[in-house]
């Protein structure tokens, strides 16, 4: 019979003066009561003993890193940064000293680590195998708050106008495609076209309806399409079951989403 392949996901999250705090200041996601080597190396030992089970990998995910804008020039963007640069030197370190105990125990076939935000720092440590690029393939609105990371969108979707509700006023259909993480304005997704339009202050992206204001909403009418950028990479493929592939002005393909492959719970 086929082994259990087992990856063990190891808690990448900054805790400044951990010695001496402990958990009290944890920042990043809350994954893995793995964080050291030593805790790493009893699971691999237990894995290894487990008749039926073969420790295959292992994966690191530094949210705090890859998943937090960092541009601007507020004092909560300065101590971003400074937090971000903080975490990358002391993951590095942690990080190669866990995956080498490990590797004592086991013949590792692959380490996963990065994400967007840190695909630059994670890539220059030197200790993955592999890196996961995550929403940042499509190069969504959340990026647009990072300072060290510039790519051409590449996925939008598109709501038709169907009211008029007053001057300076239309209503899309739809459009409440909302990101996971803390609730805030970058989580909604972005308006891309036509220029000149916002969200109501009162009432935001809906799960049936957008109200938009501005001036863009001078030219368009019923029917007409407003497009927008999904915040991360799940909405989309979470909401759709294909994307419409288009080059050169036209339709070229169709892409089955992970929801259009019956893999939605």
């Amino acid at each position: 019979a086929a082994s259990v392949r087992v990856c063990i996901d190891v808690d990448s999250s900054f805790r400044p003066a951990e010695s001496w705090l402990g958990d009290r200041v944890h920042i990043g996601a809350r994954r893995s009561p793995i964080r050291d080597g030593r805790a790493a190396v009893a699971l691999a030992r237990q894995v290894a003993a487990r008749p039926g089970f073969d420790l295959v990998g292992m994966m690191f995910y530094e949210g705090q890193i890859a998943g937090t804008a960092d541009a601007g020039r507020t004092a909560r963007q300065a101590i971003v940064r400074l937090m971000q640069r903080a975490s990358i030197a002391e993951l590095a370190e942690r990080r190669a000293a866990v995956i080498a105990a490990v590797r004592e125990v086991a013949d590792l076939e692959f380490v996963n680590g990065g994400g967007t935000g840190s695909f630059e720092s994670s890539s220059g440590e030197g200790t993955l195998t592999e890196l996961a690029a995550g929403s940042g393939l499509f190069s969504p609105g959340l990026f647009d708050g990072y300072t060290h990371f510039r790519h051409r969108p590449a996925a939008y979707f598109v709501a038709p106008v169907v009211r008029r509700p007053g001057p300076g006023w239309v209503t899309v259909f739809k459009g409440g495609f909302i990101a996971s993480g803390v609730p805030g304005p970058d989580r909604l997704p972005t308006i891309a076209w036509p220029p000149g339009l916002e969200y109501s202050g009162l009432e935001g992206p809906g799960e049936m309806q957008t109200p938009l204001t501005g001036p863009g909403t001078d030219s368009l009418r019923i029917g007409d399409l407003v497009w927008f950028r999904h915040a991360k990479a799940g909405e989309l493929a979470e909401h759709f079951n294909d994307v419409q592939i288009v080059s050169q002005g036209r339709i070229r393909d169709a892409w089955t989403t992970y929801r259009g492959e019956g893999l939605v719970l």
